[in-house]
């Protein structure tokens, strides 16, 4: 199938149009190796996390909610305050009702703790136990500056930190492209420290900070600058660590996970289009595995399907990639 892709930067006046072939969803089923959970509601599942008993997958969608996939069905697992507007909120998917309903983003559960925490975009980070409900507020600013766009994060179980992103201080999640669009740099890398109940700024003017990554030795963090379409690196030997370059890209990175061999896997969300003129790339790469050095390993294809021309984030759990999307109505999974 043939489809003309164009991409609109209304603030450049810039409209560029490729001829792209496309596989047919059917062709990526037939390969034996896609499957999907579908959402009961709502759309957007960004972020994919696993319980401390490797249980889910349990997902942040538009509405607001948490769900939970368990024995077959999703199930709601949280909310974001105790006075959400249910009849308004449930099963939305109106960008203009996030700031009321919540977005929640990133999801990772302590293992040490078995407490979730969540980056919502708009409400900050919470945090939820073990049974669920309503979560709890931990911070929706630092250092006086509110948070504008909470978006990713990660734990470090031996300190219980959490390293999270401030994607922009000046455009919300339903605006995130107009951070792209005026190359904004106001982006933030934080943490959070459960000890002292504090939060932290580690880096400043990031050109959309969006997926982060700690390393398995703990020694640094990995955050994707989705501004730039590069990974950075951040040394945690240092108070305020100077950005090195890790891995220049070849589509704009979202979400970040490691595996457990130390991996990372980088989520490709899109420029599909730009790859079919680079050497040596013939496949559709929508996630791309580096090593601790920044080298690829491996490639995640696509095939080309509309089923994955939105993927926020690669899991590897169990011999399977659960596949995050930010606008999609369920999560995909392709067996490794």
């Amino acid at each position: 199938m043939k489809t003309i892709i164009c991409y609109i930067f209304s603030l450049f006046l810039l409209i560029t149009c490729f001829n792209v072939s496309y596989a047919s969803d059917g062709d990526l089923y037939a390969t034996g190796r896609y499957s999907g959970l579908p959402l009961p509601s709502a759309l957007g599942p960004e972020s994919i996390a696993f319980d401390c008993h490797g249980e889910g997958p349990y997902v942040g969608v538009s509405d607001g909610r948490i769900f939970r996939w368990h024995a077959g069905n999703w199930s709601e697992f949280a909310i974001p305050t105790a006075n959400r507007n249910r009849a308004l909120c449930d099963g939305t998917t109106d960008p203009n009702l996030e700031a009321i309903c919540g977005r929640p983003l990133g999801v990772k559960f302590n293992p040490a703790t078995c407490d979730l925490y969540i980056a919502d975009a708009y409400f900050g980070l919470l945090m939820v136990g073990p049974n669920g409900g309503v979560a709890r507020l931990i911070a929706n600013s630092a250092e006086g500056v509110p948070f504008r766009l909470t978006n990713a994060l990660d734990i470090d179980e031996q300190s219980g930190i959490v390293y999270f992103t401030d994607s922009s201080m000046i455009f919300q999640r339903r605006q995130y492209l107009l951070s792209f669009n005026t190359r904004e740099r106001t982006g933030r890398l934080l943490k959070y420290d459960p000890n002292i109940n504090l939060v932290t700024v580690m880096a400043w003017g990031l050109a959309f900070p969006n997926g982060v990554a700690l390393s398995r030795d703990k020694s640094f963090l990995l955050v994707a600058e989705g501004g730039t379409q590069r990974i950075i690196k951040f040394q945690l030997n240092q108070a305020y660590p100077t950005p090195q370059l890790f891995r220049q890209l070849i589509r704009a990175p979202d979400n970040i996970k490691r595996n457990q061999e130390g991996h990372f896997w980088i989520a490709l969300n899109s420029g599909r289009t730009f790859t079919s003129t680079l050497p040596n790339i013939s496949q559709d790469p929508i996630g791309m595995k580096l090593d601790q050095n920044g080298n690829i390993l491996q490639y995640l294809n696509g095939y080309g399907s509309d089923l994955l021309n939105s993927v926020s984030e690669v899991e590897e759990h169990q011999g399977n990639f659960y596949l995050g999307s930010a606008i999609k109505p369920f999560v995909g999974i392709l067996r490794a």
